[in-house]
């Protein structure tokens, strides 16, 4: 499906926790994580399970940089 946003991150789900109504999924990408809270719904629309793969689409108006 075509998107207008340019920051994409494929992983592979490395745990996804239901709750009632929401879902907190997390993603690795390379040796890091993102951390994504969804819907309940859309999750079991979307079939996400542990081990998928998925990508992030990231759309923010503000990134925040730090350096060691």
């Amino acid at each position: 499906m075509p998107i207008s946003a340019r920051n994409q991150l494929t992983g592979r789900i490395s745990d996804i926790q239901f709750g009632e109504i929401m879902a907190h999924v997390t993603v690795r990408v390379g040796k890091s994580t993102i951390e994504s809270v969804i819907t309940r719904r859309s999750a079991e629309q979307l079939g996400l399970k542990k081990g998928d793969t998925v990508t992030a689409i990231i759309k923010s108006t503000e990134v925040m940089l730090m350096k060691d």
